[in-house]
Formats: structure tokens, sequence, C-alpha cells
């Protein structure tokens, strides 16, 4: 099962478009998973209209029409994973052992808000991915997405892709 995650895209605030390289993945992805953050509803039709099928959250930014549509968390069982969807986590440090404990149930756990690309493994086995923001890189060298193939169980393929500058 090929997954593409996505965060905090911030359309059309922080770009007016999701990025070519980024909409190209979608059909090849069993899965899509949005951290929040989307801004605008027409980013969530887009995405509703090109997934096969979307796991999606709201974020801190989303206004009452998409808290209307998305939960706070999401979970799934994806590839014979058990996955949960989150905006924020709170701060950096710590992050593995609140998630952890937040999410006991969990095989990996994607979250956004920070824009800031996160690969880690709690020491109960908890995966936290974060695949950073396409559209709104802050502090960090390149805008970027995630994608991970979930198969019996297991997480391989995990790949973080830079996005060129708009």
């Amino acid at each position: 099962m090929r997954l593409l995650l996505m965060s905090d895209t911030h359309l059309p605030k922080r770009a007016k478009k999701l990025p070519e390289p980024l909409l190209e993945e979608i059909p090849r992805a069993d899965v899509v998973v949005h951290a929040g953050d989307w801004v605008d509803t027409d980013t969530l039709d887009l995405l509703e209209s090109r997934s096969r099928r979307l796991l999606a959250v709201y974020g801190n930014n989303d206004g009452p029409a998409l808290r209307a549509r998305l939960p706070e968390v999401a979970r799934a069982e994806l590839g014979g994973l058990r996955f949960g969807v989150v905006h924020e986590t709170g701060p950096a440090q710590g992050r593995e052992t609140r998630c952890a404990e937040r999410f006991p149930d969990l095989d990996v756990l994607v979250f956004g808000h920070s824009h800031i690309p996160w690969d880690t493994t709690a020491p109960t086995g908890l995966r936290l991915l974060n695949p950073g923001s396409p559209t709104d890189r802050r502090r960090q060298p390149h805008c970027t997405y995630m994608t991970a193939v979930a198969d019996d169980g297991r997480l391989s393929e995990v790949a973080l892709h830079r996005l060129p500058p708009r």
C-alpha cells in the first residue's frame, strides 16, 4: 500500500496551489494522508476528488468549514499497521514519550504543525512522521512531503521528498 503524506498546505496564503510534483504523486498513492492546516476547503475538495482514499485531520489554522468536515484525530489500519493522524504534538523535546503515552494503540503517527520534517521511533515502537510542508518551508531549506509503503504490518520505503523552489 503506497502512502503519500503531507501537512501544512496553508492554501492560498502560502502558495496559490499545490506543487505539481506533489499533485503528480496523488494517483500513485493508495492513501493520501494530510495532517492539517489546510486553511481552505478547495484543497480538501481537490484531494477528496483525486485520492483513492484520504485520511486527514484539521489543524489549528483551519476554520469552522474544515472542522465540520474533518476530525481532530484520524485513525485507520493501513497495510496491517495502525495509523493515526493529528496536527499538533507539542514541543520536539519529549515528543516520542508524550505521543507514545497519548497513542499507545498506534504503530505510526503522522503529524504536522512545525513544518519541520521528522522521522523517529519512540521506545515503545511508535513511529512518528512529519512530512514538513509542501508550500511553506519556514526555516527549512526546502518544502517537503513524504511517501512510504505499508505492507504486511511493516512500514518501508519512507522517503522525504524535496520540492523545487517556486
